[in-house]
């Protein structure tokens, strides 16, 4: 393969990733969860990120419980619904991330600077070999 021909297969293969980018990012743009109560006193749903969209009373239990244990009922299911989601976005963004790069953690914001900029870059096997031959090939 001459070079011109190995430049317009690594073009495909980054207009290939960009187009797998975008779908990643609809995916991500329309993660919902929805936790609710052990004894359905509320529900909560989060989207992308763990942003709270909705809650919910499905039944007349919550009326039963202090101000303070209705909070932190709330609370703990909020926390149960963003866990879920933030498992969604792992799911959706992992097959995205080099390998070593743990999604999980990305999500979560506890990803060290390591994981974005190593000390050694990352290079496409093949972008290595063009440059290590050099224009030899022009």
């Amino acid at each position: 393969m001459n070079y011109s021909e190995r430049i317009e297969s690594l073009f495909q293969e980054y207009e290939k990733q960009r187009s797998s980018l975008t779908e990643m990012q609809a995916k991500m743009g329309a993660l919902s969860a929805t936790a609710v109560s052990p004894r359905r006193e509320v529900s909560v749903t989060v989207g992308q990120n763990g942003v709270l969209t909705d809650i919910q009373f499905p039944s007349s239990a919550h009326k039963r419980l202090t101000t303070a244990d209705l909070t932190k009922m709330i609370m703990e299911t909020y926390a149960e619904a963003k866990e879920q989601v933030m498992n969604q976005a792992a799911a959706v963004l992992a097959p995205m991330l080099p390998d070593g790069l743990d999604a999980h953690k990305l999500v979560r914001g506890q990803a060290g600077a390591d994981a974005f900029l190593p000390e050694q870059p990352r290079m496409v096997t093949s972008v290595r070999e063009l440059l290590t031959r050099g224009t030899s090939e022009l």
